[in-house]
């Protein structure tokens, strides 16, 4: 099979069947790449559940970092003692009535651009800089959600700060990461002096589990700007899916470390009855008994009695509902391991917590316009911190069954630079404005009725009731018995109520572990210790190439016809490696093999093809698109060496958090240098 010079702009595939060409497409034709026929990867059934043999580790200790939309912080857990997870020690400043084993997202930079903090010290300060002094520094928060919604996400795309200057988003994500990684490494050497100065850490990074590839290929780029790790070594960084981890860490928890929602009586107010589930499993664990071996096993392997009390092939949803978005998973149990088998994509949206603060934003848009609100944005950027940290504290107090009204206060900058502004005070716009649910209060603050408190979560909460409603619907996932809502947003008693009025009626049991905002980092941190603990994932989306087929009259469009030495071909064919929503287990393959064009050639490039479709015909089809590329790197013959026809036979593996590959030559069996970009389109 021949494969497309570094110089030719166009490339075609074949084979020795005679199914496929090495001709070229002409140059009106999207580009292809070269691949040589093999099976493309098969549906897989749930694998056997064989031993796993613990692995030595070659690093002594795991540490997670959990880069949140609205918080973040770190965990770790050295691997002579992994039952023991260390959370970071508290941070300096913080809110009243807050847990600070996270801090906010928050980055401050000087107005050179230099790292100046990060977290509550970064908010506090850039709260204290007079106005006109704090235009110039550069305050970015929340920032993890431009990485999500960017459509065409690269090297270069940038960040907006607060005050409206722009910055690479890559070096904005690097100075947090380099912020976490000295904050993290310093607290082990006190902890651990004798730790080896390098390779002794893996780290471990959370993404949403509805991400792309470029969102996950880009935080491994920040990771190695940072300095975690080498480029030259990426096994010691893992990207962690967010649910995955929440649910890996439930599963390790014990009956009176969880609240079943299931339990409370729906009219219950803010934070109801905390009733253990324990009490709910005295039935399932009578019928156990006659099994109690097997049960034995699971607990003392460190599987949580929960799991030890579900049955073999028990299906259950995790929920992450965090800052920025909501990541629904489904995950199966395998008996007698313990190891989780996912059942259908991960799916979710940008329906997180800081749907609500958008909420007040606009709310606040309709009293004093929305001109007013972007110009005191960017005029005063400090005193808009000040407002929504002020928001923050009420939001966290919200329930659905609160009964007094909650007073938000206005910084004194906003009040003066609305007069200025509008010639009246802010009293007067809430007078004159169609808002009549939000007063002005005697101490100088907005008095919002708690239903208008409420309504700012119902855009965000209608959102993820309905996408929970939507993947129950799906024939893949009947039969779930358990709802585990996690993250962040999950604290919230309005999200609460929300989901265990909607779905307990309906037989799922609605189960939140009671350290809720820090599942997702506890379960990163088990991630990194055993990698393998998930087995089984499903892929999200189409990926093949482009190829040339033989053409066939009546079948094959007359567009895609290409003549060329007599014999009539098919382009732009779409080559499958793996379908959306397709069972793939870990350590499974798809391998193609690869022949340079020419001798001499140092580098094969190959496209890869993507779309959310199952069956899809031609890389022209409505939905795919170009989305990444695979460089293999070839080692120059040895010299006065006679050319010969090189096999490169290429391994990629879907069945992991990241799409990866490796390459061989066959002729020498060498390793190829092989790589795979998401993020040069």
């Amino acid at each position: 099979m021949l494969a497309v010079p570094e110089s030719q702009m166009h490339s075609l595939q074949i084979s020795t069947n005679g199914e496929r060409s090495p001709l070229l497409t002409p140059p009106s034709s999207p580009r292809m790449q070269d691949s040589c026929s093999i099976a493309p990867l098969t549906p897989s059934q749930s694998p056997r559940s064989e031993a796993r043999a613990p692995q030595p580790a070659p690093f002594s200790v795991v540490v997670a970092i959990d880069f949140g939309t609205t918080s973040s912080g770190y965990a770790f857990s050295f691997t002579n003692d992994p039952e023991s997870i260390h959370m970071m020690r508290k941070w300096e400043g913080g809110d009243p009535g807050v847990a600070h084993q996270k801090t906010p997202t928050s980055l401050l930079l000087t107005p050179e651009g230099a790292f100046h903090s990060f977290g509550y010290t970064a908010r506090d300060y850039y709260h204290d800089l007079d106005p006109e002094e704090a235009r110039d520094w550069l305050y970015f928060e929340k920032f993890k959600m431009k990485i999500h919604s960017t459509s065409d996400l690269t090297m270069k795309t940038e960040l907006e700060a607060v005050n409206g200057k722009k910055m690479p988003a890559l070096e904005v994500f690097a100075h947090a990461l380099r912020f976490f990684k000295k904050h993290a490494v310093q607290e082990l050497r006190e902890q651990c002096p004798s730790l080896p100065e390098r390779n002794a850490i893996r780290w471990v990074l959370t993404v949403p589990a509805i991400w792309k590839q470029p969102a996950k290929q880009f935080m491994r780029e920040a990771a190695y700007l940072a300095g975690l790790v080498s480029p030259e070594d990426p096994e010691q960084l893992l990207i962690a899916l967010e649910p995955e981890a929440a649910s890996i860490y439930c599963r390790k928890l014990r009956l009176h470390q969880l609240i079943d929602l299931s339990c409370r009586p729906v009219s219950n107010g803010f934070l109801g009855e905390r009733r253990s589930i324990d009490s709910s499993f005295r039935q399932a664990r009578e019928q156990l008994r006659r099994s109690r071996h097997s049960r034995t096993f699971l607990v003392e392997s460190g599987i949580g009695e929960l799991w030890a009390e579900m049955q073999a092939g028990d299906r259950y949803i995790v929920a992450d509902c965090g800052g920025g978005t909501m990541d629904l998973t489904v995950h199966q149990i395998e008996q007698p391991l313990g190891t989780l088998k996912e059942l259908y994509k991960a799916s979710g949206g940008p329906y997180g917590a800081v749907g609500v603060d958008l909420a007040f934003e606009q709310l606040l848009g309709r009293i004093f316009s929305d001109d007013f609100i972007t110009t005191f944005k960017t005029k005063r950027p400090a005193a808009w911190v000040d407002l929504t940290i002020a928001f923050e504290a009420r939001k966290r107090t919200a329930g659905p069954h609160r009964a007094s009204p909650l007073n938000i206060s206005l910084p004194f900058s906003f009040i003066d630079f609305y007069r200025k502004q509008r010639g009246h005070n802010v009293e007067t716009a809430l007078r004159k404005s169609s808002v009549n649910f939000v007063k002005w209060s005697s101490q100088g603050m907005l008095r919002m009725s708690c239903e208008a408190m409420n309504e700012l979560f119902r855009p965000t909460v209608s959102q993820i009731i309905k996408h929970i409603d939507e993947l129950l619907a799906r024939p893949e996932v009947q039969g779930v018995k358990f709802l585990f809502l996690v993250g962040g947003f999950a604290e919230s008693a309005v999200l609460q109520h929300a989901v265990q009025e909607a779905f307990t009626g309906r037989g799922l049991r609605v189960i939140i572990p009671q350290d809720v905002g820090l599942t997702i980092l506890k379960g990163a941190v088990l991630f990194g210790l055993d990698p393998g603990v998930v087995r089984v994932r499903r892929s999200p989306l189409t990926y093949g190439v482009g190829v040339l087929n033989k053409f066939v009259a009546g079948r094959h469009p007359a567009e895609k016809l290409l003549v060329k030495d007599g014999k009539s071909w098919c382009t732009d064919v779409f080559e499958r490696f793996v379908a959306a929503d397709q069972s793939v287990a870990l350590g499974e393959v798809v391998q193609r093999s690869y022949c340079p064009a020419r001798p001499g050639q140092h580098r094969i490039l190959i496209n890869i093809y993507c779309c959310a479709a199952e069956d899809v015909q031609y890389i022209t089809d409505p939905g795919v698109r170009k989305c990444g590329a695979i460089s293999l790197e070839l080692a120059p013959a040895p010299p006065g060496a006679t050319p010969t026809r090189r096999e490169i036979r290429a391994s990629m593996q879907f069945g992991d958090t990241e799409i990866k590959v490796t390459a061989v030559d066959v002729s020498t069996s060498r390793t190829v240098r092989a790589t795979i970009d998401f993020l040069s389109n």
